[in-house]
């Protein structure tokens, strides 16, 4: 079974992940993993955090020679802003929005820093750096994970009809998106919010192409794909929604309008349309899988909201300290990994194999299986 756990705060010595139950024999190295923890670390409308990080892995166990030996992949992304003498401020003014009351509550903690050193989005490094190993696993297999911005502070861009292209796009873009004048809209709601002191939100797209038909099961509701890879999504701070495929739109729709027909050509069953977003019964159908999530605003707010400190219980001003305007961007990356992630996972349970090798043989020999179907 493949899982993960991630540990370490916002201003620790670093964060920490481990990987288990990848197989052995994958190609890995550093480099790998730091190309998408630069990327998760760009984006128009970042605040000062990532002009001093440049996170760098360090892997720890797990691999040697430059390949994976099947033991637990162990990885430590540094962080440069660490504050080895814990002289921050006791904080008690909680942010609407943020975890801070509510993890207070729960943990009967009156220092509300130590409420969002977890809490905080730099956790999403350590994700993104194990993505980055289920995404080189994946690309063994031909699958190829991307996605985009799809919109920011309201401004949505056009339909997106080529996954690669939009992705070769966004990649040079600043907000990610592949829509060069919805970009310059977004640049403006961001600039808007700078001067008012507020924050934006949005949403991303993440595409996985040529995943093949079969991953995920409709046996127990635990183990379908739909509700997995939606769990993962959301579960990224700030996600408060999840679409697959058309998602909200085919609910206001007829089914003849909402279902992708099916036909057989070269070979293959196939369709000419993926409303359903590449997954029917909880299990993929073989057509791209296609998944939005939209981000809420940043709780940090330059102009703050109405709070209440938590120790004299008199009316106050949430909490001002450093903070995006807009990471819709850097969540994208973050989505690409949990996504391959899911993936992964998925692969490896359909084709077990506790190496390489092994899970490429059961991969051929299913695919050659449905090829004669």
């Amino acid at each position: 079974m493949l899982r993960y756990m991630t540990a370490g705060e916002s201003h620790g010595r670093g964060l920490l992940a481990i990987l288990d139950g990848m197989v052995s024999g994958l190609s890995l190295s550093p480099e790998d993993i730091d190309r998408d923890l630069a990327r998760r670390q760009k984006g128009y409308g970042r605040g000062g955090r990532m002009a001093i990080e440049k996170d760098r892995v360090e892997i720890i166990s797990g691999v040697r020679r430059g390949k994976t030996i099947g033991a637990p992949i162990s990885l430590f992304v540094p962080n440069k802003d660490f504050r080895a003498d814990g002289s921050e401020p006791v904080r008690t003014s909680p942010r609407p929005g943020h975890a801070d009351l509510a993890g207070a509550l729960k943990y009967n903690e009156y220092d509300l820093t130590n409420i969002a050193e977890r809490a905080s989005a730099r956790e999403t490094a350590a994700r993104v750096a194990v993505g980055a190993i289920c995404r080189k696993f994946l690309r063994d297999f031909g699958v190829r994970i991307v996605s985009w911005v799809s919109a920011i502070g309201g401004v949505p861009i056009s339909p997106v009809k080529d996954p690669l292209k939009a992705f070769a796009c966004a990649e040079a873009s600043e907000l990610r998106s592949p829509d060069r004048s919805a970009e310059k809209k977004m640049k403006a709601r961001i600039q808007e919010a700078i001067r008012k002191g507020d924050t934006v939100g949005g949403s991303f797209d993440v595409a996985a192409l040529g995943v093949p038909p079969g991953l995920g099961s409709f046996a127990q509701w635990d183990v379908r794909l739909d509700g997995r890879l939606a769990q993962a999504l959301i579960s990224i701070q700030a996600i408060k929604a999840v679409e697959i495929g058309q998602g909200i739109k085919v609910a206001f729709g007829l089914g003849s309008q909402a279902h992708d027909e099916i036909f057989y050509e070269r070979g293959r069953f196939c369709r000419r349309t993926n409303h359903a977003g590449g997954l029917e019964g909880g299990i993929t159908n073989g057509e791209n899988l296609v998944l939005r999530a939209f981000m809420k605003p940043i709780s940090t707010l330059g102009r703050p909201l109405r709070s209440v400190d938590i120790v004299s219980k008199k009316p106050t001003k949430a909490e001002v300290i450093r903070h995006d305007v807009c990471a819709v961007p850097a969540a994208s990356i973050v989505g690409e990994a949990a996504v391959a992630f899911e993936l992964a996972r998925a692969f490896l349970e359909k084709f077990g194999g506790d190496s390489l090798g092994e899970t490429k043989r059961n991969f051929k020999a299913y695919m050659a299986q449905v090829k004669r179907f």
